[in-house]
């Protein structure tokens, strides 16, 4: 009997698992350091369907910590070469990549149009992360949040949490804070780190789209906040 990619998960997760997984549409909104791996391990796992959204192109600043960043691909859209990466590990995955930015004002259309079994939320700037966030609590869409990951570097500290629970993440308190305002103190998953951001490795930026600072990264923190994603999202489908 010829094996299957798949076998090695089936073994351990059962084939009810397998078929639960592989009628799944997941949304993974933001495809750089965090949300590129939950991709990954989620189509790895045999998720059936993925929708992927990101504007970004690859930048060489990215190689240190994205899964999608090498020399070869500076330059290109990173739900491009994302895109080509998952379909050479599932050439069956139904993957739809739309290299957008997701704006607040178009969250509800971007929901409405598709039926998404899971979300996953691993955008960084705060308005279209809380709009997202948002949108998806009130249409009782399961959803699963990164916090920063920046700044740090203790893997041990990485934590599942409710946002409500969360300490020392800044993005974390600027989420809460605009919920708070919108209504919807409800109970949200996200991926945190309990360890204090490094203040020395944070700098100001000038002329950046949508970004005031950047924090300094490692390779491994990133991957990690994405196979904690990807590990919410498997085990609740």
């Amino acid at each position: 009997m010829e094996n299957k990619w798949t076998d090695r998960t089936a073994l351990l997760l059962g084939e009810d698992k397998m078929s639960r997984l592989s009628n799944a549409h997941v949304l993974v909104v933001g495809v750089g350091g965090v949300g590129a791996y939950a991709a990954e391990m989620l189509c790895r796992a045999g998720v059936g369907e993925l929708t992927i959204i990101d504007a970004d192109t690859v930048n060489t600043t990215n190689i240190n910590r994205q899964l999608p960043a090498t020399h070869s691909s500076v330059g290109r859209l990173k739900t491009e070469v994302l895109a080509e990466h998952l379909l050479d590990v599932n050439p069956s995955l139904r993957l739809h990549a739309l290299p957008i930015y997701l704006k607040e004002e178009a969250v509800g259309e971007l929901l409405q149009a598709e039926k998404y079994d899971f979300i996953v939320d691993a955008i960084d700037t705060i308005a279209p992360k809380c709009a997202l966030l948002g949108e998806a609590l009130r249409r009782g869409i399961p959803i699963v949040s990164s916090m920063g990951a920046g700044a740090k570097s203790d893997i041990t500290q990485i934590r599942f949490a409710d946002l409500w629970d969360t300490y020392h993440c800044g993005l974390a308190k600027a989420v809460r804070t605009r919920l708070k305002k919108e209504g919807l103190r409800r109970s949200l998953p996200v991926v945190f780190s309990t360890e204090q951001a490094d203040r020395r490795a944070v700098i100001t930026v000038e002329g950046e789209q949508n970004k005031k600072s950047t924090a300094g990264t490692i390779s491994y923190m990133p991957a990690v906040f994405g196979c904690y994603l990807a590990e919410y999202v498997i085990r609740k489908l």
